[in-house]
C-alpha cells in the first residue's frame, strides 16, 4: 500500500458525533481511508467504569452512530480491550500508520493517552489529538500569577476574555473507507442494556440518545425555553431547562456548538448569559478536576477530613430509594431511578438532606449518583457533590442547608413536580403536599394519605438534623 494510500484511524471515545469533531475532521482532509473505532476499555484502565444508566445510554448512542458512520461510508468497528493492544491490532491489519483522538481532559485519560502517543510514535506511528471537548484548555487558562482557578467568577470573567469559541466544523458529508472492512464486536456482544428487571423501561420517555436527537434538542431549547431561562430553570415541574447534559456528557454534541447556536437570539440577554454561564459551570467543574485530579476521592478542603460523617446504612437506602419521608426529595430521587436523570435544583436539594440531615459522606451520594445519571460526568459530579458539601472550590458554605419544606414550597408551589413522581399523595391539598407529616387527619384521610403505610414518616426531624449538622461543623472549626 502506497504511503498516501495508508488509512487514518480515528478513535472515537467521549465524543460520539460526526459533527465539530476535530479528529474526524482533519482526517478527512487527508484525502486517505478513514478506519472508525470505538474502543470498549476495561475498567482497570483508569477512566472510570460507566454507571449502569449511562451503559444504557452509550448502548443507543452507539447504535445512532454506526448508522451515521456506516451511510458516511466508513463503518465503525467496535472491540473491546486495553487501547493500546487493539490499536496495534488493527494498525497491524489495517496498515494504518495515523491514529487521530479528541483529548480527553479526566487526569486518569491523559495518562492513558499519553503513555499511547509514546508507544505509537516509538513505532513510527504517527498520533495526533485535537481539541473541541471543552471551551477552554485547562492547562493554558490561568490567574495572573499563573495558577489554576479556584474561584468561579472570576474564572467566568477570563473565559469571557477568551473570546468566542472556535467556528463549529460542519459534519462530513462521505468518508473514504477501506475495500476490507476490518471485524467488528456487535453491540449486543458487549451486553450493555439492563435485561431482568428492565429499571431503564421508562427512559426513553424523556430520552433519545444520539446525536440527531441531540442537535433537535438544541434546536428546541433555543427556539423557546431559554426565553425565561434565568428564572424558570429552578422550578422543577417547568421544562424549562436544556436537558443536553446526558447528550455532552457522552460527546453527542460539542460546548462550542451548543455556544454558538445562542449566538444572535431574540431571547432576553440575561437568558442567554445565564445558560452560557452554566456551560461555563461545566468547564470550571473540568478546570478543577484537571487541577486537582482525586476530585472525586478527596475533599478539596482537607479540614473535612476530620468530619464525623455517620455510616451509610438503613437511612441511605431510604435516600436512594425516596423513602425519606420528606417528598420534594422523594420526588427527585425517584425522577432520577424512572429516568436516570434528576432537576439541577432537586439535585442540590437531595444531596444537601443526604449530606446535611442524614450526616453520610458526599462521596456515597456521589457514587450513587455516577450509577443511576444518565449524563454522570466525572469532574461535574464530584465538583458539584463537593460544592454541596462545602468541602470544595468556591463551594456554598456548610452552614446553608436547605429547609426540603421551604424548597419545596418556593419552587413547586402548587407540587406538580411531587405529586408526579410521588403519587400517593397526588390528592394531598397543595397547602401540605411538601409537609404531609403537618397535615390535619382530615386532610390525609380525604387524599387517602396514611402516614407510616401509604406514605412513610420523615426518616429525621429537619430541626434536630439541621442542629445536629451545624454543631458537627462548630466542632470541625475548632470554634
Amino acid at each position: 500500500m502506497a504511503a498516501s494510500e495508508n488509512p487514518v484511524i480515528v478513535w472515537f471515545r467521549k465524543d460520539l458525533r460526526v459533527d465539530d469533531n476535530a479528529a474526524l475532521a482533519a482526517a478527512v482532509e487527508t484525502g486517505r481511508p478513514i478506519v472508525t473505532l470505538y474502543i470498549r476499555e476495561p475498567e482497570k484502565a483508569g477512566t472510570g467504569p460507566l454507571g449502569g444508566a449511562q451503559q444504557w445510554w452509550l448502548h443507543h448512542s452507539l447504535a445512532s452512530l454506526c448508522k451515521t458512520l456506516q451511510k458516511l461510508g466508513s463503518p465503525l468497528v467496535l472491540r473491546s480491550g486495553a487501547a493500546d493492544a487493539v490499536l496495534a491490532a488493527l494498525i497491524e491489519e489495517t496498515g494504518a500508520d495515523t491514529v487521530h483522538w479528541n483529548r480527553r481532559h479526566d487526569p486518569a485519560g491523559i495518562a492513558i493517552d499519553t503513555e499511547i502517543k509514546a508507544g505509537l510514535k516509538g513505532r513510527g506511528i504517527a498520533a495526533k489529538s485535537f481539541a473541541g471537548q471543552l471551551l477552554h484548555d485547562p492547562t493554558r487558562l490561568m490567574t495572573g500569577e499563573k495558577r489554576p482557578y479556584r474561584v468561579y467568577t472570576p474564572f467566568w470573567k477570563a473565559l469571557e476574555r477568551e473570546g468566542e469559541p472556535h467556528e463549529p466544523i460542519d459534519a462530513p458529508e462521505k468518508l473514504t473507507s477501506l475495500r476490507k472492512k476490518p471485524a467488528s464486536e456487535t453491540l449486543d456482544d458487549w451486553d450493555l442494556l439492563p435485561k431482568k428487571p428492565n429499571w431503564a423501561a421508562a427512559f426513553p420517555e424523556v430520552w433519545t440518545p444520539g446525536e440527531e436527537a441531540a442537535r433537535e434538542r438544541l434546536e428546541s431549547f433555543v427556539d423557546g425555553a431559554i426565553g425565561g431561562y434565568k428564572e424558570d430553570r429552578d422550578h422543577p415541574a417547568i421544562e424549562a431547562t436544556s436537558m443536553l447534559s446526558p447528550h455532552l456528557a457522552l460527546g453527542e454534541i460539542s460546548p462550542a456548538r451548543i455556544w454558538h447556536a445562542t449566538r444572535g437570539l431574540k431571547a432576553p440577554a440575561e437568558d442567554v448569559v445565564h445558560f452560557r454561564k452554566e456551560l461555563a459551570w461545566r468547564e470550571f467543574c473540568y478546570h478543577l478536576h484537571f487541577h486537582f485530579p482525586q476530585l472525586a476521592e478527596k475533599n478539596w478542603n482537607d479540614r473535612f477530613d476530620a468530619f464525623p460523617w455517620e455510616a451509610a446504612g438503613k437511612n441511605f437506602k431510604l435516600w436512594t430509594r425516596g423513602q425519606t419521608g420528606y417528598p420534594i426529595v422523594d420526588a427527585g430521587m425517584r425522577q432520577l431511578w424512572k429516568h436516570g436523570w434528576m432537576h439541577n435544583r432537586v439535585r442540590m436539594i437531595t444531596a444537601s438532606f443526604l449530606i446535611k440531615h442524614l450526616m453520610i459522606d458526599w462521596r456515597r451520594g456521589e457514587e450513587w449518583f455516577r450509577d443511576t445519571l444518565v449524563d454522570a460526568d466525572a469532574a461535574s459530579n464530584a465538583a458539584n457533590w463537593q460544592w454541596v458539601a462545602g468541602s470544595g472550590a468556591d463551594a456554598s458554605p456548610f452552614f446553608r442547608i436547605f429547609n426540603p419544606i421551604l424548597q419545596g414550597e418556593k419552587f413547586d408551589a402548587d407540587g406538580t413536580y411531587v405529586r408526579t413522581f410521588v403519587p400517593e399523595l397526588e390528592k394531598l391539598d397543595a397547602a401540605w403536599i411538601h409537609k404531609p407529616f403537618d397535615a390535619p387527619e382530615s386532610a390525609l384521610k380525604k387524599a387517602g394519605v396514611e402516614l407510616g403505610k401509604t406514605y412513610p414518616k420523615p426518616i429525621v426531624d429537619h430541626g434536630k438534623a439541621r442542629e445536629r449538622a451545624l454543631a458537627a461543623y462548630k466542632a470541625l472549626k475548632g470554634d
